[in-house]
């Protein structure tokens, strides 16, 4: 499902998914509250979603409101978001409201179609623009982050985990207890700021924490 207030930006993304084949567009918004009202009525596996469509008076809220709404209604749909913010701290909140994809306005449509593919098989995707954002307002080189913060075993579950396995089966590798591990887990996401584990995902990708785990191994 796509949604923009801008038609030609809809035409754009209708055009450059027909041209990459393998994507079946179930239906196209306007603005927020009809996009809502369009979820209702049709199911969907991915949104592609503005950030920012200013609606008529008493619209549906857009931006961070609207995510929260779409994740609150439809928890399974997978949100691809397309934004033109670079303020970080809203980029890392809209990361941290289960986003599990998102890109700025000025990446190719190849891009976004790789980003939807993504969407689609469950894993995150964060363009390079927005990693650069990131990694400039965190004051560190892309690659570093604050998983210095953490303890070597909360490094350790939280790597296994990006990395593919299940809570379950951390647990049987390192032989631990399924409850020290989900705590392990839960309290690395703590400290890392995100609440949910698309958050988590897109936080790897933008700070590269598989990549400092193994360095410090």
């Amino acid at each position: 499902m796509l949604a923009d207030d801008h038609p030609f930006v809809l035409l754009g993304i209708r055009a450059t998914l027909v041209a990459h084949g393998g994507f079946t567009i179930v239906g196209e918004a306007t603005g927020p509250s009809s996009l809502v009202r369009l979820m209702g009525q049709t199911s969907c596996d991915v949104l592609v979603t503005d950030l920012t469509m200013p609606g008529a008076a008493g619209d549906v809220d857009d931006g961070l409101r609207l995510i929260r709404r779409i994740r609150g209604g439809w928890p399974d749909v997978r949100i691809v978001v397309l934004t033109s913010l670079t303020n970080a701290a809203i980029l890392r909140s809209i990361m941290s409201d289960g986003v599990i994809g998102m890109l700025n306005k000025s990446e190719s449509m190849d891009e976004l179609a790789a980003a939807i593919r993504a969407a689609g098989a469950g894993r995150s995707y964060v363009s390079q623009s927005i990693l650069r954002t990131l990694a400039e307002a965190s004051g560190e080189p892309l690659g570093m982050s604050p998983m210095r913060n953490l303890s070597p075993r909360q490094r350790e579950v939280i790597d296994m985990f990006v990395r593919g396995k299940s809570i379950s089966e951390i647990a049987r590798d390192l032989g631990r207890d399924v409850r020290t591990v989900s705590r392990q887990k839960r309290d690395a996401m703590a400290k890392m700021g995100v609440s949910n584990d698309p958050g988590l995902f897109a936080y790897v990708r933008a700070y590269g924490l598989s990549q400092g785990v193994e360095q410090e191994a």
